[in-house]
């Protein structure tokens, strides 16, 4: 029982993390725009990967 809760824990950790493909960095820089930032990659960020953008205000 205990082994399901953890893969379980990690399939949720593992589909909340994305690749950063071209629909979702588009959702994502039409939300940081809206907020009055840009979306960048963070330092020694992967661009593979959703997580690793932030929204750069100026």
């Amino acid at each position: 029982m205990i082994m399901l809760l953890g893969l379980a824990a990690c399939e949720t950790a593992s589909t909340a993390a994305g690749s950063a493909d071209y629909d979702s960095l588009r959702r994502a820089a039409a939300d940081c725009s809206a907020q009055g930032g840009k979306l960048v990659l963070k330092d020694g960020g992967d661009a593979q990967y959703i997580q690793d953008y932030a929204c750069k205000k100026d």
